[in-house]
């Protein structure tokens, strides 16, 4: 059971004080920290006393928590305003991001829909257009709904006729949506308006009449940002009418915790309703006969054995990806007037590549496969004989392949280390595939080279890891060196473009991403691997591939950086109290921090399946032994390090980033800088406009060329 024991009394004002000397030849004045007041707050989680001293900066809506950001931030931009390349690599970032960007399109109503940014657009822009080649109409700019480009828009879901485009706003990043309907034709947005959408699609029923959504009940205005997310609901939304008129379609009261998605078959007939548990990729299914007037919710898959993901339907024969008695996933085909597990079928089996995507186009199953985090993408014949396999343009990372079963088009989108994200048409029929859109950037992608290589961790274990930097580099010991991860939720890395990496590797350092235990790169035994009372594993990884960058040659600890976000962000800050000697600087983003107290904060609990809970006796131990927050020692002389947040992440709630800061300035001795950059108005990451990415990319980029003495990028 878990106790608090909190002694009251006002804290003290935020005044700066406390010397910390820099070595860093700009500065003239010694670096002053806010102080940060520590409150007497204990936990007792199962008999052990656990202190919490900066409980109150959960606390975002107080006086004392703004004007510590304030304070905070004051410091972090007043250092990094004297670093005089800084303003050389936003200059160089600003110039390689301003390249026209286009998205996959897709089809709907006899019209295609796709996005494109002009460069250096906050924004990207949706288009429609009647055919490939024609000049495109505007749908949708959302650069026109704030000042400052803070406010975003997912991709809108057209209605089958092509007439409505469903679009979910939000603002500052935040995880809460709300759901406008637009006229194709007109361009003008309906009356309608759904609200405290979180988590969702938007599904339309075949006729156009309607949507299906999930959403929670309203929080109050002063938790929106913090509230534990409970009992979601699926509910139908009839175009024209009030929310409060929409139709309940699916609840569980007796589930808080189940999340649930809503999808319409292609042929229109039936409701496909996926019912998870947090971030557990296992999950049950149900399904409604939308032919049948008040056709009722039938449980289909009900065990939570095992993940399965809708790929399409022949009728009443439903298709399944599923990991069921196999790791690495297959393609199962499920009749549902017989739906007994012995008439179960398997139409593709298991094999060394982890499937990872499937799908139905052109009388084809598109079944998208990694094979060492590299993409493979084989076409089946609806009764699981091969087809062929997709001929991709290189090593990298492929991706879309939508579509419908009765046309044989399909788009997919293939991106590298150094190869910004071209776009592919196929028709699955013939077997040809065109190159429709190629993005000029400003540099050489041949000046570059990927490198696979492998690692050995500390139990033995193998992991991939790439290795991307200017050709021709000399294994010194002494090159710059940018080690990347994530390691959890059963998400795989792999090859991607990105221009900040891009600027990193032009001044002369060297990217590297291993895919560590905890991701899904080879199927749910490696994601396990990684989990719970096993997390310690990703850990070891990682510094695995830290030690195998320095014993090869790469660099060593003084000009090794790490950097991770989200789930990463915890990577970076376990790794950096574990090993607070390996490495030259730390960057740890929009991080877990706290893994005693996560799950009591928005969608937090829905991570116990991958991290375990503090409720949990032996779990605890586990999360004890890594919590970053919770392992900085008082009098260790840690690396430079900049905590990047932001104020309204409701996904991993900034209190994690606050405290750690908080803490870590308060145990560091040395003349290392430890700060943090809070971000305002953004959240978590999605829908942040290119403006705030540039300017956050650069500051890091800034931050590390300081500390490891390179040169900036040339003007």
């Amino acid at each position: 059971m878990l106790m608090r024991i909190a002694a009251a009394g006002a804290l003290s004002a935020l005044v700066l004080t406390g010397c910390v000397n820099s070595t860093s030849s700009v500065r003239s004045k010694p670096l002053k920290y806010p102080v940060t007041p520590r409150q007497s707050v204990v936990d007792n989680y199962h008999g052990v006393q656990v202190e919490d001293p900066y409980r109150w900066l959960e606390d975002d809506n107080s006086a004392e928590t703004k004007a510590w950001v304030e304070a905070q931030n004051a410091v972090t931009f007043g250092y990094l305003a004297t670093i005089p390349e800084r303003a050389l690599i936003k200059e160089r970032m600003t110039r390689l991001m301003n390249y026209p960007r286009t998205g996959l399109p897709y089809k709907r109503g006899g019209r295609y829909f796709y996005s494109r940014n002009n460069g250096l657009q906050n924004q990207d822009l949706w288009f429609t257009a009647p055919s490939l080649d024609a000049e495109p109409t505007l749908l949708l700019d959302p650069n026109t709904l704030s000042a400052d480009g803070t406010v975003s828009v997912s991709a809108p879901s057209i209605s089958e006729d092509g007439r409505y485009a469903a679009y979910q706003i939000s603002a500052s990043g935040s995880d809460w949506r709300e759901i406008k309907v637009r006229d194709v034709a007109t361009g003008q947005d309906l009356p309608d308006r759904v609200q405290w959408v979180k988590f969702s699609g938007t599904a339309w029923a075949k006729d156009g009449s309607g949507f299906y959504y999930s959403r929670y009940d309203a929080p109050k205005d002063s938790e929106k940002l913090t509230r534990v997310n409970e009992f979601q609901k699926l509910y139908f939304h009839r175009i024209g009418t009030d929310q409060a008129q929409d139709t309940l379609v699916y609840e569980r009261k007796d589930q808080p915790r189940w999340g649930f998605g809503g999808g319409v078959t292609d042929d229109g007939r039936y409701l496909i309703i996926t019912a998870s548990e947090g971030t557990d990729p296992k999950n049950r299914v149900f399904y409604r006969d939308l032919s049948v007037a008040g056709g009722q919710v039938v449980g289909l898959l009900t065990d939570f054995d095992a993940s399965y993901d809708f790929v399409g339907n022949d009728g009443p024969v439903f298709w399944f990806r599923t990991d069921l008695a196999a790791p690495r996933g297959r393609l199962i085909a499920i009749d549902t007037r017989r739906p007994a597990r012995d008439q179960w079928k398997e139409v593709v089996g298991q094999t060394e590549a982890t499937l990872t995507q499937a799908g139905v186009v052109g009388e084809r199953l598109v079944l998208e496969y990694l094979k060492d985090a590299r993409s493979q993408v084989k076409l089946f014949h609806l009764d699981g004989r091969m087809d062929r396999e997709v001929a991709l343009p290189g090593i990298g990372s492929a991706g879309g392949f939508g579509g419908r079963r009765e046309e044989t088009e399909t788009f997919y989108s293939f991106t590298g280390y150094t190869t910004p994200g071209r776009i592919y048409r196929h028709d699955v029929a013939t077997g040809q595939t065109t190159l429709w859109r190629e993005p000029k950037v400003d540099f050489d992608p041949d000046a570059f080279e990927t490198k696979q290589v492998w690692v050995t961790s500390k139990d033995g274990k193998r992991l991939p890891m790439f290795v991307t930097h200017k050709k021709g580099i000399k294994l010194d010991g002494n090159n710059p060196v940018l080690l990347y991860g994530y390691g959890g939720f059963s998400i795989s890395l792999t090859p991607s473009f990105s221009v900040g990496n891009l600027v990193w590797m032009e001044m002369g350092g060297v990217y590297a991403v291993p895919n560590l235990r905890g991701g899904g790169e080879y199927g749910e035994e490696w994601h396990q691997a990684g989990t719970k009372l096993q997390k310690q594993n990703v850990f070891d990884d990682f510094i695995a591939s830290a030690e195998w960058l320095i014993r090869n040659g790469y660099t060593n600890p003084k000009r090794l950086a790490i950097q991770g976000g989200s789930n990463g962000g915890l990577l970076v800050g376990a790794c950096m109290t574990q090993r607070p000697d390996l490495y030259g600087a730390c960057l740890p983003a929009v991080g877990v921090m706290d893994m005693l107290r996560f799950h009591q904060f928005t969608i937090g609990w829905a991570w116990k399946s991958d991290y375990g809970s503090s409720e949990n006796p032996e779990e605890f131990k586990a999360l004890r032994a890594y919590s970053p927050y919770h392992n900085l020692k008082p009098g260790v002389s840690y690396p430079p390090t900049m905590v990047t947040t932001a104020d309204h992440d409701d996904r991993v709630v900034p209190a994690h980033s606050f405290k750690f800061a908080a803490r870590l300035q308060e145990c560091h001795r040395g003349d290392h800088p430890v700060l943090i950059r809070i971000e305002t108005k953004a959240g978590h990451g999605a829908g942040k406009p290119t403006a705030k990415v540039i300017e956050e990319r650069s500051d890091q980029l800034a931050f590390l060329v300081h500390h490891f003495g390179m040169s900036g990028p040339r003007p």
